[in-house]
């Protein structure tokens, strides 16, 4: 079967007096049946090149999904008279939502069976189910599309009844105030910015809902939430360098909003409500890694700001958790995070112990205010998520859950995780890299190596554990994470040194952490293969364009890789909130520093790795025509007779396929992927 290639129909594009000719444009137009043929016949022609690894990809899915239990549910949460629960049954997709009054013990009630909602569609996602404070109503949202826009129902609690108030086009959030009566929620524009809060009153038609704040600035999105002491509801405002903050109490929906501080550029801050006082982690005061601070609710400007944690140059707040009697700080040093326990009347102050040589710490669901009791959680490279409940006065651990890994052949100690550090090319830091492979595996050039990397909006991949990689590790893979510039891993400053105009050290940390693995013996180029997803596939996109010998193979996942049209393009969800991320192009130079690294305006006549891409038809995030614009001037211009695949997913968006077991199709795709180049099925 001969590969597809697009049609070539000539777009100009000029701007700062540099033309752009774009032949695939035309892919942009989702209406258009020659769009849809021509991904159809990319879908066709992926499932011929991989027909020989059907079996095992059947193999893989049902490999992964073994490991997990069928009728799995979380671990119970009290909250306002109630236990919290969500839980699976087997062989059904979706989650079922449930609650018990004051006791395990007692029965059941079914707040949402999203089963029975998401019956005959495609695709099914519920955004988040809300209680209302009297416990008698819930709110929940839903998607069924895969375009993260969401309608919002509500149901009666006492008789089973969704009632007939429906709201659409929204974020999927609702808060309710304390009234029982009233809900916020968000709106979003066209270009798919969270910009309008409203509020709802039950029982009156969503067109008479009134607008409450209306975001102008189209850099900024908003966000509604309520304040874990229940008292206070919250509109914030951010950009990615800046946030305001506006609140009401939660008993007067009616109530003047009051700002905490106005936003000022560069000033981030977030809160949290105790007593008399708004706790606030911020970066004011030229505090880059962050610190936090308290002000009293009636004077709650800047200049009353009073330091609580100070900035440290060393470690980077991630964030706090406050109770009655102790406060909670997540940090994070040299790459790995710490829980930091303070006494608030003692003022003794230490750390939880944790002693893999990389993992992941993180403050888990804690709706309770006066309790001594802290739940954590804890998952690394070999270890499967856990969740611990802390008591900070008696200084006790008790392990709550961990996750089930089923089959009967995951064994920890069985595996050997390991943090590595790669010199950069600019000689000033270096690189660290998390690795996991199974104790049989031996390093050698001949090992095969998945090196995976985001490096974007300062999110930071920590070493975890996944029931899926098992299916690759237990084939003599080894799986790296490299901890590049553009995530927070060594604090902000790992993060500015990869964004905006320094974004090429993203990039350049990747290939520099891939050469130090070859170099260390742990693979070679033959058999080094990279991994990344969205703002991740422009990282493995640009990647190759600069070193497209380095890897054997990529799996481009949801890819953001027309950078400088996307960035232009004002219209297309994100792009005006990008602009603190990227740069704006409208100004020359970000547009020629954006163009020299973007992954589809620098492909070249030249040899490239083995290629899967992936997208959906609905992606908000990265719209679908980016990967098939990449695919198809790919196809028309490299000169290898590599493999390149390009899968569309044609009822889902960036999240993938919806059901809990139906996204493991991808993986065992992505993974037949990597085997069948290794010759190793």
């Amino acid at each position: 079967m001969k590969a597809p290639q697009a049609q070539q129909i000539d777009k100009t594009l000029e701007i700062h007096g540099d033309t752009r000719t774009d032949k695939y444009f035309w892919l942009n137009e989702r209406e258009n049946p020659e769009v849809i043929k021509y991904l159809e016949e990319e879908n066709a022609y992926a499932d011929f090149v991989m027909k020989d690894t059907e079996q095992l990809q059947e193999d893989l899915f049902e490999e992964m999904k073994a490991r997990y239990k069928k009728d799995d549910e979380s671990l119970p949460y009290f909250y306002n008279e109630y236990w919290y629960i969500v839980r699976y049954e087997e062989g059904r997709e979706y989650p079922i939502f449930c609650r018990k009054h004051l006791s395990l013990e007692h029965q059941e009630e079914i707040i949402l069976d999203v089963n029975i909602l998401a019956e005959g569609e495609t695709f099914f996602e519920v955004g988040s189910v809300a209680v209302s404070p009297n416990n008698k109503l819930a709110s929940f949202s839903s998607d069924n599309v895969g375009r993260r826009i969401y309608d919002i129902n509500f149901k009666d609690l006492t008789t089973g009844e969704i009632l007939a108030d429906k709201i659409e086009n929204t974020t999927g959030k609702a808060v309710w105030a304390n009234d029982n009566t009233h809900v916020f929620y968000i709106r979003k524009d066209d270009s798919l910015r969270a910009f309008q809060v409203y509020r709802h009153a039950l029982g009156t038609d969503p067109s008479e809902d009134v607008l409450i704040f209306h975001e102008e600035d189209d850099t900024f999105d908003v966000n509604v939430f309520k304040t874990k002491s229940l008292q206070y509801i919250f509109i914030a405002s951010s950009s990615t360098i800046s946030d305001e903050h506006r609140f009401i109490p939660s008993d007067d929906v009616f109530a003047e909003w009051k700002i905490i501080q106005p936003r000022i550029d560069d000033l981030e801050y977030s809160v949290e409500h105790y007593e008399d006082e708004f706790y606030i982690i911020t970066n004011a005061d030229d505090a880059f890694n962050f610190k936090i601070v308290k002000t009293k609710i009636e004077n709650c400007g800047i200049e009353n700001w009073v330091d609580v944690i100070p900035h440290r140059a060393e470690v980077l707040l991630e964030g706090f958790e406050i109770f009655k009697e102790y406060l909670v700080i997540e940090e994070r040093e040299k790459g790995l995070l710490q829980i930091k326990i303070i006494d608030e009347k003692t003022n003794e102050s230490y750390y939880l112990p944790f002693s893999d040589p990389t993992y992941t710490a993180y403050i888990a669901i804690n709706l309770e205010f006066d309790t001594e009791v802290l739940r954590y959680g804890y998952t690394s490279l070999t270890q499967p998520s856990s969740t611990y409940e802390y008591n900070m006065k008696d200084k006790t651990t008790k392990l709550l859950k961990q996750q089930e890994v089923l089959g009967g052949t995951f064994i920890p100690e069985n595996y050997i995780s390991e943090r590595i550090w790669a010199d950069s090319r600019d000689g000033e830091s270096k690189v660290p890299i998390s690795l996991v492979y199974h104790k049989d595996t031996k390093k050698s050039a001949d090992t095969p190596l998945l090196l995976y990397g985001y490096g974007s909006y300062g999110h930071t991949v920590d070493a975890s554990f996944s029931n899926v990689r098992l299916s690759i590790l237990d084939r003599g893979f080894i799986y790296a994470i490299a901890h590049i510039r553009g995530g927070e891993y060594l604090g902000r400053e790992w993060y500015e040194d990869g964004k905006m105009l320094f974004k090429k050290n993203t990039f350049f940390d990747f290939i520099d952490a891939g050469k130090h693995l070859i170099k260390e013996n742990y693979t070679s180029s033959k058999h080094l293969y990279a991994m990344g997803g969205s703002a991740g596939g422009l990282l493995v996109g640009a990647v190759i364009n600069y070193e497209p010998g380095l890897f054997n193979g990529i799996v481009a996942q949801v890819p953001f890789v027309d950078v400088v049209t996307t960035m232009l393009d004002e219209t297309i969800p994100l792009t005006t909130g990008e602009y603190d991320e990227w740069g704006n192009p409208n100004d020359e130079e970000y547009y020629h520093y954006m163009k020299e690294y973007s992954p589809y305006d620098n492909i070249e006549a030249k040899d490239y790795p083995h290629m899967l891409i992936t997208t959906g038809l609905h992606d908000s995030q990265v719209q679908y025509w980016e990967p098939a614009k990449w695919t198809a001037k790919l196809r028309e211009l490299k000169t290898d007779n590599n493999l390149l695949v390009f899968k569309t997913d044609m009822s889902s968006g960036h999240g993938g396929a919806s059901g809990r077991f139906e996204s493991l199709k991808e993986d065992a795709l992505e993974y037949a992927f990597l085997l069948k180049l290794e010759n190793n099925y």
